[in-house]
């Protein structure tokens, strides 16, 4: 059993890397690199559908199309399957809060509330208690999906992954070394990464890195509000383009489009009770206008997701705000523990605990749906504001490793928050075993991954399931 981590603070260091080093007699670090699936590894598609059960029908074929664009693709929408497969490995009990869906496309460019940018994790639907090694498993196998499709050899993608467990490795041992409060107010400021990676920049690599931080400051609110509204006779309102965004007033027919609106409207007011109380007052400076559905990423595509569209001072002064429902987390069943109350609280409390800073207005709340009348959970965010999105099919070998530096550093800086980070560096070690285990490992989850892809088109081809390019 792990040490609870308020627990672990009350130990001597020694006590607690004593405890890490322990964990290498649960599973040794060479253990790590270990990966088969097994005649008796359920079905895979079998474990998608069981999602897609939960979901809004009608999209669940923009999910399956999604996820048959490519083997990354299918990768990001597969994040049940990998927690199914490591559920069923050794682990170390070395807990921490887990991002449970860390693959390279969930770190990004992030605006701090006091407008830096800052890199971080941005996606916690998955967020949960866990061995902190499941996590970094998720990512090292991302850095060999992405290096294939760009076509890198063998030793090009070892080089990303190792690149990206070495970070994780060398700065948890830094962390182990710091003061908690350091710790907790550690953050990887984009300018100060620039001067961190300087030395490790090409010209080509630093015009990357330039361009990639402007790019990040326009995409803000303002745009997303250029981009997702229009003026009608009864005035700002969100813009349709079904089925991917739906207003709430081609949902719903007849009378029941007031009653869902009445409904929404005392939701909202819940949601507000989640935040503290200067951002209740900020927010009650606005007044919500308009909601519409709205089909994002690939795997939640078919959970619920609501844009919001508030107006503060006049029709030039918008919020726009993200409700996506969150369900249990794919490592749940898989890590024991009490259930959530609700698991939009769930996200929230994650995000808040491993994100050096998080949204302003982030909250959660629940929702009665009148469409279904059936009980569902949400978070809340705002839709956009300053994210830099990475692209790794523009990349050569170098910026990616140069990436799986930045992304092994801040999950590491992540964990160390929630975790122990003592213990961890003690397990991991000072030598690279643990690179070169979670090497091993990456390359034949990868392998497994290809495997699950290719038994998803052929659902599709033999009409067990159905997909849509969209």
């Amino acid at each position: 059993m792990s040490i609870p981590s308020a627990f672990a603070a009350s130990l001597p260091p020694d006590e607690r890397a004593a405890y890490g080093r322990s964990a290498r007699g649960r599973v040794s670090r060479s253990g790590q690199g270990r990966f088969e699936a097994g005649t008796d590894r359920p079905d895979p598609i079998e474990v998608i559908e069981r999602q897609s059960a939960t979901r809004v029908l009608e999209l669940v074929p923009i999910r399956y199309g999604r996820m048959l664009e490519s083997p990354f693709r299918f990768y990001r929408g597969a994040a049940a399957i990998m927690a199914m497969d490591l559920g069923r490995l050794p682990d170390t009990d070395l807990t921490t809060q887990l991002c449970g869906d860390a693959h390279l496309l969930n770190f990004r460019l992030l605006a701090s509330p006091e407008r830096h940018l800052v890199f971080d994790i941005n996606d916690f639907d998955e967020t949960h208690p866990g061995p902190f090694e499941w996590d970094v498993k998720r990512l090292a196998t991302s850095f060999v999906i992405a290096a294939r499709a760009n076509g890198f050899s063998t030793a090009e993608q070892d080089d990303a992954v190792r690149e990206c467990v070495r970070a994780y490795r060398t700065r948890m041992r830094e962390f182990a070394g710091m003061g908690t409060l350091d710790i907790w107010y550690a953050q990887d400021d984009a300018d100060h990464m620039r001067e961190l990676m300087a030395s490790s920049m090409d010209k080509r690599t630093r015009h990357l890195t330039a361009q990639a931080t402007r790019k990040a400051r326009t995409r803000t609110h303002m745009q997303a509000f250029a981009k997702l509204t229009r003026v009608t006779s009864d005035g700002r309102r969100i813009a349709p383009d079904p089925p991917l965004i739906m207003p709430l007033s081609d949902l719903m027919t007849g009378s029941g489009a007031g009653e869902e609106a009445k409904e929404l409207q005392t939701v909202f007011e819940e949601y507000a009770k989640t935040l503290s109380s200067e951002r209740r007052h900020l927010l009650s400076h606005y007044h919500l206008v308009d909601l519409a559905r709205k089909v994002v990423g690939v795997g939640s595509v078919g959970t619920r997701c609501w844009i919001i569209l508030l107006l503060g001072r006049d029709d030039e002064d918008p919020l726009l705000l993200q409700a996506k429902e969150a369900q249990e987390s794919v490592l749940a069943a898989h890590v024991g523990g009490d259930p959530y109350d609700n698991q939009g609280r769930r996200v929230v409390t994650g995000q808040r605990l491993i994100q050096t800073t998080s949204d302003i207005f982030l909250g959660w709340t629940h929702i009665v749906s009148g469409l279904d009348g059936r009980g569902r959970d949400f978070y809340i965010r705002q839709l956009r504001d300053w994210k830099g999105i990475a692209r790794p099919e523009t990349w050569d070998p170098d910026m990616l490793r140069l990436f799986g530096k930045l992304c092994g550093g801040s999950l590491a800086r992540a964990h160390a928050r929630s975790g122990d980070p003592v213990a961890i560096a003690a397990y991991v070690g000072g030598s690279d075993r643990f690179d070169r285990a979670l090497t091993e490992f990456a390359q034949a989850y990868a392998d497994q991954n290809d495997r699950d892809f290719a038994a998803l088109g052929e659902a599709v081809r033999s009409g067990r399931v159905t997909a849509t390019d969209m």
